[in-house]
């Protein structure tokens, strides 16, 4: 669908409805590419509440590809102190767990998986560079960098504004708030998995109810002695102790939460702790907290009209093997772009319409990785035996490093058109004879091709897309058989191929992302 050009009237390109790390990552996309950006966020502040602790392989390599990676290392440092603090007190009070290397830790359903039992020589975990060594990074902090990042993009931000409803025609949204109208070209609801922009639009939003209540908490007690750290299992449920100090979770087979909204009590806490636990703990104060279900639902499609999801908005599940993050910002990296180009009349036909196509398939895996650990953490006999059988092929090489490929995410790729192995997936970060790599060459927001056989006529099939394909030639000894590829905005292969280069394949995959060949002005 083609949409109708915007009338003069609007104030703002794109709004984004909530400035979490999805709504903010969309937002410095959208800016990068030259587009004018409203990012509503009704909180005052940013979120406090404990909340995702990790990030996952393609969201490293996204932040790495746009220059943040030394702030995220930062984070990490920060983090991994915190971390072992934790290990060393846990291990003086002779508490029980393991200590997984950063960049692996994880579990599946609420098994531990083992730093030293994955195949690191796994050809899938060795094209992401330095973005590799970075995972350990906590959404709070996270959360400030990209806040940080998008007023440095020129990003109108404004808080403590809520979105109250808003009509949609063929020109552009008129966005209502308890602040007063705004007229934008288009929105995007990264409002949260109860995203008033879903239900105001209508998307369809089916899944399965939730059958647990988890609770999540950073606090002070006594008696954390006699907890094991990390994940443990008991005849009621599952809790975890860790990795930082004060932080303990819970999760217990009685249905969701009877009130989602009420504050979480340290009474509460203290109480799930000691059924799930059976140790008397006594909670004395509560930092943060929060509850959560594994209630997994999923919107049919991402886009009606002039209206888009990303993030939790458009799907929700349980937080089991930490997807959901990761998810949302993998939903932005690839919406952005494709939303810029719309916005600046360059798009070619049905290129909006590929953020579903592509994103979608990816959601919906989550789901059911998250409702298969939520059926192997029941406290039946039947779970409780799928858990064992799954437990001795997590304690393989083979079994973990499957587990650990599927929750780092480096199995992912779209189904586009090629045939090269490359094609769909992220681009590797290939090193450059002249010291450079791939991952810095993408700083800017833009495509890229690459040429590595010094190949003019294939480099002037790229000549004509200025402003949109930045095109280089180099030299990558370690990738000898790789005669050249073209790598969209956010990271992704759109073609690549060995040997003499495909000329005409080249040029139905820069017709295909990127229009006709024709310069358009730079916006950064």
């Amino acid at each position: 669908m083609k949409p109708t050009q915007l009338t003069e009237s609007a104030e703002h390109d794109v709004v984004v409805a909530g400035g979490g790390p999805v709504g903010l990552t969309l937002a410095c996309e959208l800016a990068l590419a030259g587009t004018r950006v409203l990012v509503l966020e009704r909180r005052t502040e940013v979120d406090r509440t404990i909340k995702a602790g990790a990030i996952n392989t393609p969201t490293a390599e996204a932040f790495y590809r746009r220059g943040m990676l030394p702030a995220l290392a930062g984070i990490q440092r920060e983090a991994l102190g915190r971390f072992s603090s934790f290990v060393a007190a846990a291990k003086a009070a002779g508490a029980s767990g393991p200590a997984p290397a950063p960049r692996f830790a994880g579990h599946f359903a609420a098994i531990p998986l083992r730093a030293d039992l994955f195949d690191a020589f796994d050809p899938d975990f060795g094209n992401a560079g330095p973005a590799a060594d970075v995972g350990l990074v906590p959404q709070e902090p996270l959360e400030r960098l990209l806040a940080e990042r998008a007023a440095g993009l020129g990003v109108e931000f404004r808080r403590g504004v809520t979105l109250t409803g808003f009509e949609a025609d063929d020109t552009g949204v008129t966005v209502h708030t308890d602040a007063g109208p705004v007229r934008t070209g288009w929105l995007v609801g990264c409002d949260g998995g109860r995203s008033t922009v879903r239900k105001h639009a209508g998307f369809a939003f089916p899944g399965t109810d939730p059958e647990i209540t988890g609770r999540q908490a950073l606090v002070e007690m006594t008696g954390a002695e006699a907890l094991g750290a990390g994940w443990q299992t008991t005849a009621t449920g599952h809790y975890a102790h860790g990795p930082m100090p004060g932080r303990v979770l819970t999760v217990e087979f009685d249905g969701p939460p009877a009130d989602r909204e009420s504050p979480v009590t340290a009474r509460e806490i203290e109480d799930s702790l000691r059924r799930v636990t059976g140790v008397d703990v006594t909670v004395t104060a509560v930092h943060t907290a929060t509850r959560f279900t594994d209630n997994a639902r999923q919107a049919t499609t991402y886009r009606k009209g002039r209206v888009l999801l990303a993030g939790d908005a458009a799907h929700v599940h349980s937080p089991f093997g930490g997807q959901g993050l990761n998810l949302g910002v993998g939903d932005a990296m690839n919406l952005g772009w494709k939303l810029a180009a719309t916005v600046h009349g360059w798009a070619p036909d049905g290129l909006l319409d590929t953020y579903t196509a592509e994103r979608h398939p990816i959601g919906a895996w989550v789901l059911e990785w998250t409702r298969a650990q939520v059926a192997m953490m029941r406290p039946d006999p039947h779970a409780r035996a799928l858990r064992a059988v799954v437990r001795d092929l997590a304690g393989t090489v083979d079994g973990t490093t499957h587990l650990v490929k599927r929750i780092s995410g480096v199995w992912q790729r779209y189904d586009l058109p090629g045939d090269h192995p490359l094609t769909g997936r992220s681009a590797p970060d290939l090193a450059f004879a002249d010291g450079g790599r791939l991952g810095d060459r993408l700083h800017r927001g833009r495509a890229l091709f690459v040429d590595l056989l010094g190949d003019p006529e294939l480099r002037a099939s790229a000549d004509g897309y200025g402003g949109r394909v930045e095109v280089i030639a180099a030299d990558c000894p370690d990738r000898a058989g790789l005669a050249a590829l073209l790598v969209r905005p956010d990271g992704v292969v759109a073609w690549a191929a060995d040997g003499e280069g495909d000329r005409k394949g080249l040029e139905g995959a820069l017709r295909r992302w990127f229009g006709e060949p024709r310069p358009v002005p730079l916006h950064s």
